[in-house]
C-alpha cells in the first residue's frame, strides 16, 4: 500500500482517549486505510499523520466519518537511515 502524510490543522490540542482512538481505527479499518502514526507540532496546533492507503480519497473519506480534518495529503516514501550507513 502507498504511504501518505497528512496534516491536519485544529484550533486546539487534540486529545484522543482510548475509546476515541478505537473508533478512529475501527471507521479506519472499514473504509481500508491503516493509520500508522502521529505527531503534534511544537505549538499544539497541527498533527501530521503517517497512513498506508490505497488512494487519498480513502483518507479523506476517514477523516470526513471521523470528523477530522484533513488538510494537505501528501504521497511519500520511505527512506529508512540504515540505507546511508
Amino acid at each position: 500500500m502507498a504511504l501518505y502524510l497528512i496534516e491536519r490543522n485544529f484550533a486546539e490540542q487534540l486529545s484522543l482517549t482510548p475509546e476515541g482512538k478505537a473508533s478512529i481505527n475501527q471507521v479506519n479499518a472499514e473504509v481500508g486505510v491503516n493509520w500508522l502514526y502521529s505527531f503534534l507540532s511544537a505549538d499544539k496546533k497541527k498533527t501530521y499523520c503517517l497512513y498506508e492507503a490505497p488512494n487519498p480519497e480513502l483518507i479523506r473519506e476517514a477523516a470526513r466519518r471521523n470528523n477530522v480534518p484533513a488538510d494537505v495529503i501528501i504521497p511519500v516514501s520511505e527512506i529508512k537511515a540504515s540505507a546511508f550507513a
